[in-house]
């Protein structure tokens, strides 16, 4: 059975005695980073530093007055006994029998044009971003799961004005909407994750680490790109990997921030593996896909059932801005991975008729403790309709908002800016879902 492995802080508090330094937090977001073996995880990296521990305490003895040494060996001697407990709830942290249950949604591109943030601004009051209207039809769905994940398509950072297509930069109240709307795992492996270059992402990072979430598809460094992001809800690890086929010719050349191809499939096998090894589920979000083209492309063919081999328990496509199939597919071990190919956009102002309907995809995970077999039940592609309305192309375009299909009126089919959206489009897009996972809710 995979285990979760987590960093502690397990003997912060008797160094801090012996020698009076800082203490250093730890981050509330779990990352494990293994010393020499990239995202392979470490169950005894506690007691390995709670012996370094010791051997720095008596090094430091000779230093301290007895008082000083007394407190320091009793702090020490609870911190390591405490050590040897957190070790064992490691391996033993699944209980023997029973099951786990978690429910997940995920969502597609947040495409942040400028005609979403100038309303945002209007709403506002002029004197700041307020997103929260366009989309309040959708909060149900994301306050319903314990685990939420969102392709954040556009970069939300301080460094630059907010900017729109061909080259975005989105303002960090939007980051806030996204958060309090409650997603609380945010991908960032996409095109235009450096359309601002290594000071835009590194801005972006700045802001989403000041935020309760997990983020990943883009990171610091190549070091910080081998530390595995993962988040445990009801009992269930997830571990969260993100790759990206291209990044619109932009590239790092000043070696600040790391972004991981589609490419280099020697580097996805290792870390899926390695992911696979630590966590129950292991979700892979791979933005792929022919733009605005329902029909898999080859690199979705090919690649997919690679990614399930390694251990890819949800994978979650981004990047064509329309909906595209979803199925299981059988995995090496005799369990079912689940991939949505295509979840087509989530909030944007795309003037294309086929990008105007997306789905957000809706599941439960069940874990069984004596097998740890993970499987995905209730599965849903739930669809979305992208309203806004406006009185010429180049004019303002307003009353942005998200509208679950069931509640997309024949009125408001009729008041859509984006033209030729109609009820038959909207069928024809979700022509491309199978039957029994499409949900109109």
């Amino acid at each position: 059975m995979k285990k979760k492995i987590k960093f502690t802080a397990a003997i912060v508090s008797a160094l801090l005695l012996a020698s009076c330094a800082t203490a250093i937090e730890p981050n509330d977001n779990t990352l494990i980073q293994p010393p020499d073996e990239g995202l392979t995880s470490n169950a005894d990296s506690t007691a390995d530093s709670t012996l370094d521990s010791l051997e720095e305490l008596e090094n430091t003895e000779e230093s301290l007055d007895e008082s000083s040494q007394v407190q320091a060996q009793e702090a020490l001697s609870d911190e390591v006994s405490q050590a040897d407990s957190d070790s064992d709830s490691v391996s033993q942290e699944h209980p023997s029998e029973g099951t786990a249950q978690a429910h997940l949604l995920c969502v597609g591109d947040n495409l942040i044009h400028d005609n979403i943030y100038n309303e945002a601004l209007k709403l506002g009051g002029g004197e700041e971003y307020d997103f929260s209207s366009m989309y309040e039809l959708v909060e149900p769905y994301v306050e319903a799961a314990d685990v939420a994940i969102i392709n954040q398509e556009t970069l939300v950072n301080d460094a630059y004005e907010p900017q729109s297509y061909p080259v975005f930069s989105t303002p960090t109240e939007l980051g806030d909407a996204v958060v309090e709307l409650g997603f609380n795992v945010i991908s960032m492996a996409n095109n235009h994750v450096l359309d601002k270059g290594s000071t835009g992402l590194i801005s972006s990072l700045d802001y989403w680490d000041t935020k309760d979430v997990v983020h990943y598809g883009a990171y610091r460094s190549e070091e910080d790109s081998e530390q595995l992001r993962t988040l445990e809800v009801n009992g269930i690890t997830f571990a969260f990997l993100g790759y990206t086929e291209h990044t619109n010719g932009f590239s790092i050349s000043d070696g600040e921030g790391k972004v991981i191809y589609l490419e280099d499939e020697e580097t996805i096998q290792r870390q899926i593996e390695a992911a696979d090894e630590a966590a129950d589920v292991v979700v892979v979000s791979c933005h792929y896909g022919t733009e605005v083209v329902h029909e898999l492309n080859n690199q979705q063919n090919t690649l997919t059932p690679k990614l399930v081999e390694w251990g890819a328990d949800l994978i979650i496509g981004t990047q064509a801005h329309c909906v595209s199939t979803c199925e299981y597919i059988d995995k090496p071990d005799g369990g079912q991975a689940f991939v949505y190919y295509g979840l087509g956009n989530f909030l944007h102002t795309m003037y294309d008729k086929h990008s105007a309907v997306r789905i957000m995809g809706d599941l439960d995970v069940i874990l069984d403790y004596s097998t740890g077999e993970v499987t995905f039940e209730n599965v849903k592609a739930i669809p979305v309709v992208s309203h806004y309305e406006g009185q010429s192309y180049s004019g303002s375009w307003y009353n942005i908002k998200l509208y679950p299909l069931a509640q997309y009126t024949d009125e408001l089919f009729e008041k859509n800016y984006n033209n030729g959206v109609t009820r038959s489009i909207v069928d024809e897009c979700l022509s491309y879902i199978p039957d029994e996972f499409l949900s109109i809710e």
